[in-house]
């Protein structure tokens, strides 16, 4: 029989085999958006709203780009729920309140997804919050 320190042990682990995939994932994304002419301004970015996982710009456009990694597109696009969806837009406002020069720019909620053996896809304007 297993004993409650056990389990607590399993769930650590799961969360630390989670979190090392979300780091690996966010790494692989942010060498995808450089490699076809984004400059990553932000990785990690915390607030008190939340966390946004890149913020990259290219040209005349920044964009706040959630990082999911899953071994389906549906299965990623699922996992950037509506309340996920509200706390990057507000982490987003902090970002162009202390950033003014970012408001002059075309601002988008991109999503990219990192599956195994795959390149990663990302989807622009996957969903709308400023405005």
């Amino acid at each position: 029989m297993r004993t409650g320190s056990g389990s607590n042990q399993d769930r650590q682990n799961r969360r630390r085999k989670a979190h090392a995939l979300g780091l690996s994932a966010e790494t692989r994304a942010a060498w995808a958006l450089r490699l076809t002419g984004w400059r990553i301004l932000k990785s990690r970015y915390k607030t008190k709203a939340g966390e946004i996982d890149l913020i990259a710009k290219r040209r005349k456009t920044v964009a706040f780009i959630e990082v999911k990694a899953r071994k389906t597109r549906e299965a990623a696009l699922d996992a950037v729920t509506p309340a996920s969806q509200r706390r990057i837009a507000n982490a987003a406002k902090i970002f162009v309140a202390e950033h003014p020069k970012a408001g002059f720019y075309t601002l988008r909620f991109d999503v990219m997804i990192v599956r195994p053996w795959r390149w990663p896809e990302r989807i622009a304007n996957a969903f709308e919050a400023f405005g």
